[in-house]
């Protein structure tokens, strides 16, 4: 998949501690021509461009510059979901570009196939206007009802071949990923069929031991759906499906840095088991940058106290109300290196789904999507392909 540049025109960006592709350079500058970067070095060898950013006069001393964050696994924002059409999908998407998620996939809570298949659709439409989407995840219906979350039971599936494909095809190539519980009655055909397809195959939501967890991964899937939720756990005599994914370089762990879902020195794990291997998602839901108090989650009802998002019916955690600039923090203060950190949210995901090619670093090439953070790790302002999208100040 090819994604659009957005800006015309040329753009320098100077005077950063450039952190890219998990290494860190001092005294960085980028340069980008219509909406790509074409250039980037140190010091003071760069050419005027129609547009130059002294990155510390407007982040202040440490100004970091990173590529564009990329979530694989969010539902909302804003108070608004994303499995509620355009208008809702835009509102979500304005709130997390604010802090710093430049492009995203837009993930679907459990409903019935036939609304699955009109959202993955109507998510194919919008990528025709709005190049900030990058296609859809169907986190359901084909979970493991024992590990159903904030999922709707009485909707979960055994993934009959004839269902995935009516799904895969409503989305005329735009389904980026698919979370699967691989257990189930025709889980490792599906996966199969996912993969066939061009989309990446996620196991999650699963009871699902290390050897099951394997067969899944050898039959092609490639992600750990919000590692260690909504699965077993790592124990002395069963390692689980964390472990298996952790030691198979072709796989990617999601994992969510909230201090909610995952310890913090659980992150700290995560980072040090699989180097350059861990993806940093929100799974936010609608509550993220809103307030707290009573939301929908597809057919789940939910209430968001103190931040924290559970289930009204099981009290299960409902998603999170994170942004990718706080889990960035966190994983920080986790002990986790700061390179390593922006990798998660930058060139790992991207590689998850198949789009390092334009997305995830800041080299030759690829579109110029680029956070300018403060040396608190806040951010300041925000490029998509060139185009300067979110403009703040040093708080």
């Amino acid at each position: 998949m090819t994604v659009h540049s957005s800006s015309t025109g040329s753009l320098v960006i100077h005077s950063a501690r450039l952190i890219d592709g998990g290494e860190l350079v001092d005294d960085a500058w980028i340069r980008i021509e219509n909406g790509r970067v074409v250039a980037r070095g140190t010091g003071t060898d760069w050419v005027e461009a129609d547009e130059v950013v002294d990155a510390t006069e407007a982040a202040g001393p440490g100004a970091i510059l990173t590529p564009g964050f990329v979530d694989i696994h969010g539902h909302g924002g804003a108070g608004a979901s994303f499995d509620d059409g355009v208008d809702a999908i835009r509102t979500a998407r304005a709130l997390h570009l604010e802090h710093g998620t430049t492009r995203a996939v837009i993930s679907l809570v459990t409903a019935p196939l036939d609304d699955l298949a009109r959202n993955v659709a109507l998510i194919a439409d919008l990528m025709q206007t709005d190049a900030d989407i990058l296609g859809s995840h169907l986190e359901g219906p084909f979970l493991d009802p024992g590990h159903h979350g904030a999922h709707e039971p009485s909707l979960l599936l055994a993934p009959a071949a004839a269902d995935v494909e009516h799904l895969l095809e409503a989305g005329r190539g735009t389904i980026r990923q698919v979370t699967i519980a691989p257990e189930l009655p025709g889980g490792l055909d599906a996966i199969r069929l996912i993969v066939a397809a061009g989309a990446a195959a996620a196991v999650g939501h699963t009871d699902a031991d290390a050897a099951m967890a394997r067969a899944a991964f050898e039959a092609g899937a490639s992600i750990l759906t919000h590692a260690f939720n909504a699965m077993p756990g790592i124990h002395h005599r069963a390692p689980g499906p964390v472990l298996a994914a952790a030691a198979d370089h072709r796989v990617v762990l999601e994992a969510i840095a909230d201090d909610v879902h995952l310890d913090p020195q659980i992150i700290a794990l995560l980072f040090a088991s699989a180097p350059a291997r861990v993806a940093l998602i929100t799974d936010a839901m609608a509550a993220a940058g809103s307030a707290d108090g009573h939301y929908d989650l597809g057919a789940v009802s939910v209430t968001v106290a103190d931040g924290i998002a559970r289930a009204d019916d099981t009290g299960s955690i409902a998603g999170s109300t994170l942004t990718q600039d706080v889990a960035l923090q966190r994983a920080v203060h986790a002990g986790v290196p700061l390179a390593a950190a922006v990798q998660a949210l930058t060139e790992t995901p991207s590689k998850a789904i198949g789009m390092d090619a334009e997305l995830g670093t800041l080299r030759d090439g690829r579109l110029g999507d680029a956070v300018l953070l403060d040396g608190e790790l806040r951010v300041v302002r925000v490029w998509q392909g060139g185009r300067l999208s979110v403009r703040g100040s040093v708080r």
